[in-house]
């Protein structure tokens, strides 16, 4: 399976979970996107203290809930792509290669400055 198929077998999971609970009505575009804030801010909450090197090698422990944040923040933004008509995969995709545009190899190797300041 690959990962295009991944995602839109995960969106009609979700679909599928959200209309057995009659939640659609809850799920405007409006309410996903700000779930999927809250969700990141949550996932970030794991994150907020630590240094640049201990961000990178997580304990199991530590690992676990960030996991759950993680799905937490997929599981909104496929649901708000869903409800939005978007193709989530093509849509990153698509600004892949805007970025490519924007960031060429050769000006943007090993810099942090923005596209515009390259």
């Amino acid at each position: 399976m690959n990962d295009t198929d991944a995602l839109g077998e995960l969106r009609d999971q979700l679909r599928g979970f959200a209309e057995e609970r009659d939640w659609r009505q809850f799920h405007a575009p409006k309410n996903l996107a700000s779930a999927l804030s809250v969700e990141a801010a949550e996932l970030l909450e794991h994150f907020q203290w630590l240094g640049e090197g201990a961000s990178r090698c997580l304990t199991a422990k530590q690992l676990a809930p960030v996991r759950e944040e993680i799905a937490d923040v997929l599981i909104y933004l496929i649901r708000l792509a869903d409800e939005l008509g978007i193709d989530l995969a093509q849509a990153a995709r698509d600004k892949i290669e805007i970025n490519a545009r924007k960031y060429p190899v050769e000006k943007s190797r090993g810099s942090i400055r923005k596209y515009t300041d390259l």
